[in-house]
C-alpha cells in the first residue's frame, strides 16, 4: 500500500514530461526535420532525466513537484528539443526559426518558474531541477553557437560540468554555496546572448563581442564562487568529515578506482585483441605499487601515486595512440616522428567535415587527454589509501597474489594469443617506448649516410629513361587502392570487372598492360611516404625520414625526367597547403593543386573535386597544348580517398565542364553506413575514370604507371599486408617489351604468379630497364 502511494506520488511528473518530450521530438521530425543522431541524442537526454527525477521522488518522501517545479519540467522539454536540434545541425541545415523560438520560450519559462517559485514556495528539489536544466539548455545552445561564433564558445556550455567533475577530487569544492541573485543574473546572460548569436541576427564580430561578454562574465561568477569555496574549504572539510559516507558508495569508488588502475596496466595495444579474455591477466606491477603502499612511511606514501598516477596516464594515452595507429595505419605510435600527425589529422578532418567538426574533434582530444592523466592518478591515491588502511589485509593478498604471478609466468598460461595471465605488459611497454625512440633517434643518422649512396647520382637523363624518348609518361597513384580491392574481400570481384572492362578497353584502343606487386611503405594513410619511397628508391616510413629525404639531393623518376629534357608536372588536386618540396627536391616545373585547377563543384570530403575533372583538367592544361617537350606527369586520383561518404558520379567527358555540373548530381553517400560499400564504390569509380580517360586517349605515346599509395583503413581488418598493385600501360609493345624480364602478368590485374617487391626497388629497377 505504500509502495503504491509512493508510486502515485512519483510517477505523474516524470511520466508527464517523458510524454511531452517524445511528442515534441516527433512533431519537429514531422516538421522542420530531426537527423537521427538528433533524436537518439534527445530521446537518451530524456530518458536520462526523467529517470533522474523518477529516482529523487522516490527516494525522498517529503519531495513534491509544486507549481514551479511543473513549470521548469516544461522548460526541460523545450530545452531536449533545442539539444536535438543542435545535435542535428551536424548532418542538416539548422531551422534557425524554429530552433532561436524553442530557446526563448524555455528562457523566458526560467524567469516564470523563479517567479513563481517565491510566491508559492520553492523546494529542495525544485531548485536542483531548475540548475541543471539550466545547464542544459546553455550547453545545447552554445553546442550550435560554436558552430558559427567559434570552438571558445563550448567553455560557457561546459563550464558547469567541468565545475561539477573538479568536485570529484576536490572535496571542498562540492560545499553549498550561499545564496547569490547575481549568479542567477549571470545565467539569463548566458542564455540571451547564445540566443543572439544562434538567430545570426548581428555580424559574425558583433556576435563574437557579445558571447566574450557572456563567458567573461561567466568566469568572472565561476571565480568568486571558487574563491569562496577556497576560502571556506577548513570549515568544509570539518562538516565533511562529520558526515558518515555511505558505506556502498564508498566501496563502489574504491572498486572504480581498482578497475581504472587494473585496465591501464593490462589493456592491450593491438585492437584485435581487444578481447574479453585478453583482460584476464594479472599485472605485476599493480601488485609492486600496493605492496610499496603498505611498507612506505607515511610521508613517502603520499607522494607515491603522485608518482605511479601520472605514469599510469601515460601510459594510457600511448595505449590510446598505438590503439589509433594500429586501426589506422597497421603500426604502433611513434613517440619520436608521429606527432606531426596531429596537425595532418586536423587538416583532414577539417577539410573533410569542415571547421565545426575539426575543432570540437580538438576539444574530445584534450578532454580525453585530460581524463587520461587525471583519472588514473585520482585511482591511484584512493587505492593507496585503501591499501594503507588495510595493511594485513593488504599485505596478505599481495603475497598471494605475488604467488599466483609467478605460478601463471612459470606455466606460461594465457587465455588468448599474446596475452599472458602473469603480465608485466606496463613495464613492457614502457621500455619499448625508450627503446623504439633511441632506435628512430638512431635511424636519423642511418638514413642520411643512406641518401648520400645513389649509384645513378652522376647519370645523364639519357642513361636513366633515354628508352621513353618521345613518350609522355603519367605516374598516377591511386588513393587507398590496395591489395584488398582485387583479392580476397567480398567486394573484389566488383573492382576486378572494372579492371577486366578497363583491359577490353585498353585493348580495343591498341594498348596492352603489365601488372606486378608492390609492399607500401604505409598502411591507410601517409600517402606522401608511398610517393616519395617510389620516387626516391628509398624506404620512407616516418616523417622524420621524408623531412631528411626532401632536404637532399636524392635523384628521383620525376627528376631524372626533367634532366632528360621532359617537362615535369604535379598534380594534387587536394592539396591545398604549401609544398615547396615540389620544386626544391622533386624539381617539378608546375605544381597543381585546388587553387589552380579552376575548379567550379562541390567537393566529395576530403577529395576536393572527382577524379574526372583531374584527369580532364591535365589534358587541357598540359597534354593537348602544342609543346616542344614530352610530359611526365605525377597525378593522385583522390575520389578514392577515406572516409567514402562523398562519392561522385561518373559522366560523359564532354559534360564535365568546369565541374560546375556536379552541383546539379546526386552524390553517393553509401560509406556512411557501410565502409566497405564506400570503399568499393569510391575505387572502382577511380579505376573506371582512369582506363576510360586513357582509351580515349589519342596520343599513341603515352605510358602510364598506375599503382595504389597503400591498403585502406577502416575495411576488413582481417586482411593485413601492405601490398598494392600496379600497372604499366603502354601503346607501344617497345615499352612492355622492356619490363618483360620482372615476370609480370598481363593485364591490369596482378595475380599470385606476380612478383612483389618492395616499392623503394621499383626506381632502381625502372632506371636499369628504361637507361638508353
Amino acid at each position: 500500500m505504500v509502495d503504491r502511494q509512493r508510486f502515485f506520488r512519483t510517477a505523474p511528473g516524470p511520466i508527464a514530461g517523458a510524454v511531452a518530450q517524445l511528442l515534441l521530438l516527433v512533431a519537429l521530425v514531422q516538421t522542420v526535420g530531426v537527423s537521427a543522431a538528433g533524436w537518439v541524442v534527445g530521446a537518451v537526454v530524456a530518458l536520462v532525466l526523467d529517470a533522474t527525477l523518477a529516482r529523487a521522488l522516490w527516494r525522498n518522501p517529503a519531495a513534491t513537484l509544486n507549481l514551479a517545479s511543473w513549470v521548469t519540467l516544461a522548460r526541460a522539454t523545450l530545452t531536449i528539443g533545442v539539444g536535438a536540434l543542435a545535435v542535428s545541425s551536424f548532418a542538416r541545415a539548422l531551422p534557425v526559426a524554429t530552433f532561436v523560438s524553442l530557446a526563448s520560450v524555455a528562457l523566458a519559462l526560467d524567469f516564470v518558474d523563479g517567479w513563481v517559485a517565491r510566491r508559492t514556495g520553492s523546494s529542495a528539489l525544485g531548485a536542483r531541477l531548475d540548475g541543471e536544466i539550466d545547464a542544459l539548455l546553455i550547453l545545447a545552445l552554445s553546442i550550435e553557437v560554436a558552430r558559427s561564433v567559434g570552438v571558445w564558445v563550448l567553455a560557457i556550455g561546459a563550464a558547469r560540468y567541468l565545475f561539477y567533475a573538479a568536485g570529484w577530487s576536490l572535496r571542498w569544492l562540492r560545499a553549498s554555496l550561499p545564496r547569490r541573485d547575481w549568479r542567477k543574473s549571470v545565467t539569463a546572460a548566458q542564455g540571451i546572448g547564445l540566443v543572439i548569436a544562434a538567430a545570426h541576427v548581428l555580424p559574425l564580430v558583433a556576435a563574437q563581442v557579445v558571447v566574450a561578454v557572456a563567458l567573461a562574465l561567466l568566469a568572472e561568477s565561476f571565480g568568486r564562487d571558487t574563491w569562496w569555496l577556497w576560502r571556506h574549504r577548513h570549515a568544509a572539510g570539518a562538516q565533511a568529515r562529520g558526515r558518515t559516507r555511505d558505506p556502498r558508495l564508498t566501496a563502489a569508488l574504491s572498486l572504480l578506482a581498482f578497475v581504472v588502475v587494473w585496465a591501464a596496466l593490462v589493456t592491450p595495444t593491438k585492437p584485435w585483441l581487444l578481447t574479453p579474455g585478453a583482460f584476464v591477466r594479472l599485472p605485476l606491477e599493480g601488485i609492486v605499487v600496493v605492496v610499496l603502499a603498505v611498507v612506505l612511511p607515511n610521508r613517502v606514501r603520499r607522494v607515491l601515486p603522485w608518482l605511479v598516477g601520472p605514469a599510469l596516464g601515460l601510459l594510457v594515452l600511448v595505449k590510446v595512440l598505438d590503439i589509433g595507429f594500429f586501426t589506422a595505419f597497421d603500426r604502433p605510435f611513434n613517440p619520436v616522428d608521429d606527432w606531426s600527425f596531429l596537425s595532418f589529422g586536423v587538416e583532414t578532418t577539417r577539410e573533410t567535415f569542415g571547421r565545426t567538426v575539426a575543432d570540437l574533434t580538438i576539444v574530445a582530444a584534450v578532454l580525453i587527454v585530460a581524463v587520461a592523466l587525471a583519472l588514473p592518478t585520482l585511482a591511484a591515491i584512493r587505492l593507496s589509501r585503501v591499501a594503507a588502511r588495510h595493511r594485513r589485509v593488504s599485505l596478505g593478498a599481495s603475497a598471494a597474489l605475488a604467488g599466483a604471478w609467478i605460478v601463471f609466468w612459470a606455466a606460461g598460461v594465457q587465455v588468448v594469443s599474446g596475452a599472458r595471465i602473469a603480465s608485466a605488459s606496463g613495464a613492457d611497454l614502457a621500455v619499448q617506448e625508450v627503446r623504439a625512440v633511441q632506435v628512430d633517434l638512431r635511424d636519423h643518422s642511418v638514413f642520411d649516410r643512406l641518401l648520400r649512396k645513389d649509384d645513378f647520382r652522376d647519370k645523364t637523363g639519357g642513361q636513366l629513361v633515354g628508352a621513353l624518348r618521345g613518350k609522355d609518361v603519367l605516374l598516377v597513384f591511386v588513393e587507398s587502392y590496395g591489395r584488398l580491392a582485387v583479392q580476397g574481400s567480398p567486394f573484389s570481384p566488383a573492382v576486378d570487372a572494372v579492371l577486366a572492362t578497363g583491359d577490353a578497353q585498353l585493348a580495343d584502343a591498341g594498348f596492352s598492360a603489365e601488372s606486378g606487386w608492390l609492399t607500401s611503405s604505409t598502411f591507410g594513410g601517409g600517402s606522401w611516404w608511398a610517393h616519395s619511397t617510389l620516387q626516391s628508391g628509398t624506404w620512407i616510413d616516418t616523417q622524420g625520414r621524408y623531412d631528411a629525404l626532401v632536404k637532399s639531393h636524392r635523384l628521383t623518376l620525376a627528376s631524372a625526367f626533367a634532366l632528360g629534357g621532359w617537362r615535369t608536372v604535379a598534380e594534387d588536386p587536394s592539396n591545398s597547403r604549401a609544398w615547396p618540396e615540389g620544386t626544391s627536391f622533386y624539381h617539378f616545373d608546375q605544381v597543381y593543386n585546388r587553387h589552380n585547377l579552376g575548379y567550379h563543384g562541390p567537393t566529395y570530403g576530403f577529395s576536393t573535386m572527382p577524379d574526372e575533372y583531374t584527369l580532364l583538367r591535365l589534358q587541357r592544361l598540359e597534354l593537348a597544348k602544342p609543346r616542344t617537350r614530352n610530359i611526365f606527369a605525377e597525378v593522385d586520383l583522390t575520389s578514392s580517398h577515406t572516409p567514402w561518404t562523398r562519392i561522385p558520379p561518373f559522366i560523359p567527358w564532354n559534360e564535365v565542364g568546369d565541374g560546375s555540373i556536379y552541383n546539379r548530381l546526386p552524390i553517393d553517400r553509401s560509406g556512411l553506413n557501410d565502409p566497405e560499400k564506400g570503399y568499393s564504390t569510391s575505387t572502382e569509380y577511380s579505376l573506371r575514370t582512369l582506363y576510360s580517360f586513357v582509351a580515349h586517349s589519342t596520343d599513341k605515346n603515352l605510358v602510364l604507371i598506375v599503382l595504389g599509395d597503400h591498403q585502406p583503413s577502416r575495411v576488413d581488418p582481417g586482411q593485413p599486408g601492405h601490398s598494392v598493385p600496379i600497372s604499366i600501360v603502354a601503346h607501344d609493345p617497345a615499352v612492355l617489351k622492356r619490363i618483360s624480364s620482372w615476370g609480370w602478368v598481363d593485364g591490369l590485374q596482378p595475380d599470385a604468379r606476380a612478383p612483389l617487391w618492395p616499392m623503394s626497388a621499383f626506381r632502381n629497377r625502372f632506371f636499369a630497364a628504361f637507361g638508353a
